[in-house]
């Protein structure tokens, strides 16, 4: 089929909205009568309550409502593990946790009443470290965790982890006994925030017939809808998630968050009542990505060939487990410890571990960053202790078609190999330096495709205008204008033909939410599949008008053609590819939609859906990076990235460059700046705010040459892969492996500070 919008750049559907200001998020969405709601959060990591007083702030004038934990339904809740209760109860295990909640008038109000909330604490020592928290004679955090819903299998002997996983593969004794060389390394990933620049924001609106309303920025709005009904005992048919445009997510808008006190409070004052957090409120009390501690053992023979590895990793999964959207330890990251490679002898250990820190959450590719910070570095280890350039270690043990990685997975239509040679080929990895003190590195990664269930309704009019209803957020990676592209492309209209609405979740088709790698697969194809289901019924109805057999019109540019009419109409008898008459002028997409239109008495309303799992593909991103480091100071400049990636078909070069180049940038993040630091003693994050915590801006990036494979296919929508997820993920270890060439040293956590480097250097030079 000849392409007429894929390929093609194409506006995002709500910028006018926003570049206008006319996008409405759910901070701006006021009610007549609509209060204000603020929570009151512990200032203990650790601590038992023994009192709570609210009746001085009960007496302001003002307060309409004053709620603790005893006032309302106060069940566990959780995204797939519910280990969290809506306002803590007997004990608080971390500081942030809410412990209260106020209505008011007033913002200032509601915030004063805080202030007259008295709560006696018996503060206890906090449990800072996950290797101390699973150590004999640790405290244990929850003694209720057997019980919890959702808790993945544990094995019993384990304290404090909240999920676990391993996954052994051939005789990894053998395997080592086999090498030459065992090379071992231990690497550390901080804690990191998603900053996107709309906070969290609830409100809550309860109608007259009971039925509860939320507007919400929100990943998944019928998962949302589930977990609320469950949080406030209610049937799922009497909550309704309202349409709310979406001011960034990277992973951590899929959580309850506000939402049910925002409930509790409106049922108390009878209004509908708002809530929206301070960023210091986000970086203090909400799911940042979790620290990481990784140990790596890897065994190789002298001319590079692995023969065994071996990976502990340990997360830091803070107070609760609730805000994973799975059970698992962070995802799939972890099952990535073995990278892109042959590996036939190997062992990956994972824990997600209780700590008394901020609750960690999801980020972009969960686990993925940390993960192959670790491996990535750590395979640069191997290569210097075999004397080999860490590329040509990289290409000797690289998977090829046919192989199995290290957990005995086997893709289709692997690119490893491609994808690294179109970096290496965009930059000037191997040539001469231009100068002392620049070094170059290499990083690779892959990506799996997520799948799911998927709906899509399209509603057609008699002019042929076409209006497609989704269920899908958009959180600014360009989801809504994909499926117009995809519906226009089936349909063979121009663009502006085809118009995206989405609904409550009353009224909108299902969707599996954005995450994993899923929404292009999963939303495009349900897309695909309903525009295929309207072609099928219109061209009964051109066939019908025409006279003509159905199975012989295709769509044409806008229009129902006979396939193959030669000279002539078909006769009705014989062969049917036999015409005696001609056929007369085709029939016009909106001409067959006016039929239809007349002869249903309305619209044309067409549902259709997909159903797919994770996808045998697996996407590769490779970078190799250009840095200068200043020996008198450690500073590191990052001078150029070269990166490559396999994305297939890619429906729409504008949204892919910008999820490409916004990945980098968040990489360059990691590698540099990002850094939620935590105090030592109480854990407190000490830096809450982005006038501490360092985010890149412009000046910090540095030319980017991507190249995209093309030729690679996937189960996306004409043929293409997944590429939001992972541009991110080889940056850090491509920065630390450049700065290894550059100076000598290896910095095993990120980030890269010029105080680390200083550091190192000092140390290698005494």
């Amino acid at each position: 089929m000849a392409t007429s919008v894929i390929g093609q750049r194409a506006a995002r559907v709500e910028g006018v909205e926003k570049v206008t200001g006319q996008a409405e998020y759910a901070a701006n969405f006021l009610f007549p009568g609509t209060v204000w709601g603020k929570a009151l959060r512990s200032p203990h990591a650790y601590a038992r309550i023994k009192r709570i007083d609210a009746s001085r702030a009960r007496a302001l004038p003002g307060v309409l409502a004053v709620i603790t934990a005893k006032d309302i339904d106060n069940r566990l809740t959780g995204r797939a593990l519910y280990d969290h209760r809506i306002l803590a109860d007997d004990v608080v295990r971390f500081i942030g946790e809410k412990v209260a909640a106020v209505a008011a008038g007033e913002k200032d109000v509601a915030e004063a009443a805080l202030d007259l909330i008295e709560v006696e604490y018996e503060v206890l020592e906090p449990l800072l470290d996950p290797l101390q928290a699973m150590a004999d004679g640790a405290p244990v955090l929850h003694p209720e965790l057997r019980s919890y819903k959702g808790l993945p299998p544990i094995p019993e002997h384990l304290k404090n982890v909240q999920s676990y996983g391993c996954i052994e593969r051939g005789d990894l004794a053998a395997g080592f006994a086999q090498a030459d060389e065992i090379v071992e390394g231990t690497y550390f990933s901080p804690m990191t925030h998603q900053a996107y620049l709309e906070t969290h924001a609830a409100i809550v609106s309860i109608a007259e017939d009971g039925r509860v309303h939320i507007w919400a920025p929100q990943k998944n709005p019928f998962r949302l809808r589930e977990q609320l009904a469950e949080a406030l005992g209610l049937p799922e048919d009497q909550v309704v998630y309202e349409f709310t445009r979406m001011g960034g997510d990277y992973g951590n808008k899929g959580a309850l968050m506000d939402a049910p006190l925002c409930y509790y409070l409106a049922k108390a004052c009878g209004r509908p009542v708002r809530m929206v957090m301070t960023y210091t409120e986000e970086f203090i009390a909400l799911s940042p990505r979790h620290p990481a501690y990784m140990q790596l053992r890897t065994g190789v023979k002298r001319d590079g060939t692995i023969t065994a590895h071996e990976v502990h990793l340990t997360f830091d999964g803070g107070a609760y487990g609730a805000y994973k959207p799975v059970p698992a330890v962070d995802v799939g990251g972890w099952r990535k410890a073995g990278g892109c490679y042959r590996i036939p002898s190997s062992k990956i250990e994972a824990f997600m571990v209780y700590t008394n820190h901020v609750p960690g959450g999801f980020m972009r590719a969960p686990a993925d960053s940390q993960v192959i910070f670790a491996l990535e570095s750590h395979v640069d280890e191997i290569a210097a202790r075999l004397g080999m350039d860490p590329l040509e270690f990289r290409r000797h043990n690289l998977l090829r078609q046919g192989d199995a990685n290290a957990i005995g997975e086997v893709w289709r239509d692997l690119r490893a190999r491609e994808v690294l040679e179109a970096a290496v080929a965009g930059s000037d990895y191997g040539k001469p330096k231009p100068r002392p003190n620049v070094g170059r590195g290499v990083a690779i990664t892959h990506r799996h495709i997520g799948g799911g269930n998927g709906e899509a309704i399209l509603r057609i009019s008699a002019d042929g205008s076409v209006v497609l209803m989704t269920g899908t957020p958009d959180a600014g990676q360009g989801a809504h204008v994909m499926q117009r592209q995809v519906a226009a492309e089936v349909l063979t209209l121009p663009l502006e033909r085809v118009t995206v609405e989405f609904g409550n979740t009353d009224v909108a088709p299902y969707d599996p939410g954005i995450g994993a790698g899923r929404t292009t697969h999963v939303s495009g194809r349900a897309v695909m599949a309903t525009a295929e289901k309207a072609v099928e019924e219109l061209r009964g109805w051109a066939a019908e008008l025409r006279g003509w057999p159905e199975n012989e019109l295709v769509l044409e540019e806008g229009f129902f053609k006979v396939r193959s009419p030669g000279s002539g109409v078909w006769s009705g008898d014989g062969d049917p590819g036999l015409w005696t008459m001609d056929p007369g002028p085709p029939v016009s997409f909106a001409e067959a939609a006016a039929a239809a239109v007349l002869r249903k008495g309305g619209p044309l309303e067409i549902r259709g859906g997909y159903s797919g799992g994770w996808a045998e593909e697996s996407c590769f991103n490779a970078q190799v990076a250009e840095v200068e480091v200043d020996p008198e100071t450690g500073q590191v400049t990052l001078l150029h990235l070269s990166v490559a990636c396999d994305p297939g078909t890619i429906i729409n070069p504008t949204t892919a460059e910008s999820q490409m180049e916004g990945g980098i940038i968040q990489g360059v993040g990691l590698a540099f700046t990002e850094e939620m630091v935590l105090d030592p003693d109480d854990g407190r994050v000490v830096n809450p705010n982005f006038g501490e915590y360092k985010i890149p801006v412009l000046p910090d990036i540095p030319p980017l040459r991507t190249t995209y494979l093309e030729d690679a296919p996937g189960p996306l929508p004409f043929g293409g892969r997944a590429l939001g997820e992972h541009g991110h993920i080889p940056t850090g270890p491509a920065i630390a492996n450049a700065i290894k060439d550059a100076a000598g040293v290896r910095i095993p956590s990120m980030p890269f500070t010029a105080e680390k480097v200083y550091q190192a250097l000092q140390r290698q030079n005494h």
